[in-house]
């Protein structure tokens, strides 16, 4: 029986082996990768993030700026008066140059730079999260089509056996040894075999569809994923134990940046009621053309110290470090909490992975208990000691045990997908 099995498996591999497009998980991966849309959005939301870092570096330089004014009139602003003013004023230009440094202004400066430089670390946690996603959503499509493969393999075979089956009964009954009900038996089931055939051939260009346009290769109605489902090998655990560490998930980075950036922004709302003094120098040139007078060149310096008092007193500052200290320790409560589930979360994909394994376990004896199910069936049949419906229960029997067999190793690498997801495993994976 099992050499039967295996004649027809690798008949119908090398019928369709000559023009298949194959294509490897790695591959699969790496195409994703390359061709996702969120990645690219990742790269130029950290660009985006970059200018901001420049932009408040920015402000430990001074600032320069500088004004003119000119002025004409149709009459004069000040009429001649010999010999102080042979000639009326009709016109007067301003023009000046300043010059500010900040030396003080209540931390608001590096508190910014700070602001920056963690919304940049933001970004960047972002792209690598956007990344392990890619690499999860492509193996879970990966998978899934070589449990389809799997599942189209399975309907050959058992296509062959009730084939075989269809053609002993043809011949039985030209011999007048069967009622031709026993016949129309195996045609029933084997016209409920086609029709699954043809659903999961549609389901198969459906999912090919959908993997091409998510990893961006050309669609191919020949290609076929380059891993089997060897069903003769029992897969392992990933770990002994869960591994609880955090320390590299990015969900738990973006928790512990989130804590920061609300303690930034209680520092940068306290600013606000703090002091800031400032030093500067000007200069100004100011004069009238074709009146007589002469420009004026006129430097000067300056400091600048302001306190605000009201504000941090009882007026909008007071209130918004109130609300600020209350973001603050709301942050801190979604850290505790998330940290939590986090762990909860890498157990629980555990066990779901140890749990499959004992599902392939179970699947795998029943398999080679519907496989001697039907052979006996076949023998006893043969020997006149069973009815063709035993025959083709057994065979529905086995064809279910191959497509479950299939499926629990699929749902296991599918499985282990997310746990290295979840444990932030995946950046070797490619």
């Amino acid at each position: 029986m099992k050499t039967f099995l295996l004649s027809i498996f690798t008949f119908t591999c090398l019928q369709a082996g000559g023009q298949q497009h194959i294509l490897s998980l790695q591959e699969s991966k790496r195409a994703a990768i390359a061709y996702s849309y969120a990645l690219k959005n990742g790269e130029l939301r950290i660009n985006s993030a970059k200018t901001d870092v420049a932009a408040a570096k920015s402000d430990y330089l001074p600032s320069v700026s500088a004004t003119g004014l000119g002025l004409f009139g149709f009459k004069d602003f000040v009429s001649a008066a010999p010999p102080l003013l042979e000639k009326g004023i009709n016109n007067f230009y301003l023009f000046g140059v300043t010059g500010t440094e900040s030396l003080y202004a209540g931390g608001k400066i590096k508190t910014g730079n700070q602001l920056a430089a963690l919304q940049l670390q933001v970004s960047q946690i972002r792209k690598k999260q956007s990344v392990d996603s890619v690499i999860l959503l492509t193996e879970q499509k990966y998978w899934n089509l070589v449990n389809i493969q799997e599942q189209q393999k399975t309907i050959l075979v058992n296509e062959a056996l009730l084939n075989a089956v269809l053609k002993t009964q043809k011949d039985m009954l030209a011999s007048g040894l069967i009622a031709r009900n026993d016949l129309l038996k195996v045609k029933v089931q084997l016209s409920q075999l086609l029709v699954n055939k043809s659903k999961l051939q549609n389901g198969r260009r459906v999912a090919l569809l959908d993997f091409s346009m998510y990893t961006g290769i050309a669609f191919d109605s020949l290609m076929v994923m380059q891993d089997t489902l060897n069903k003769n090998s029992t897969p392992v655990l990933p770990a002994l134990q869960p591994d609880t560490n955090l320390d590299r998930n990015a969900n738990y980075q973006l928790l512990t940046k989130r804590v920061a950036g609300e303690k930034l922004q209680t520092r940068l709302a306290g600013a606000d009621n703090l002091p800031s003094l400032a030093v500067g120098l000007s200069a100004s040139q100011t004069g009238s053309i074709n009146s007589g007078i002469g420009s004026n060149f006129a430097p000067a310096s300056f400091v600048t110290l302001s306190i605000p008092i009201s504000g941090g007193l009882w007026g909008r500052g007071k209130q918004k470090m109130q609300k600020q200290r209350i973001n603050e320790q709301i942050a801190q409560n979604d850290f505790r909490d998330g940290q939590n589930q986090l762990r909860v979360g890498i157990i629980r994909y555990w066990y779901d992975i140890q749990d499959q394994l004992t599902q392939i376990s179970y699947a795998k004896d029943n398999l080679e208990q519907a496989t001697e199910n039907l052979k006996v069936n076949q023998d006893n049949y043969k020997a006149g000691l069973a009815t063709i419906s035993e025959v083709l229960d057994a065979q529905a029997a086995y064809q279910q045990a191959s497509s479950t067999v299939a499926t629990a190793f699929a749902d296991f690498y599918v499985r282990s997908a997310v746990y290295n997801y979840v444990t932030a495993k995946t950046e070797n994976q490619p």
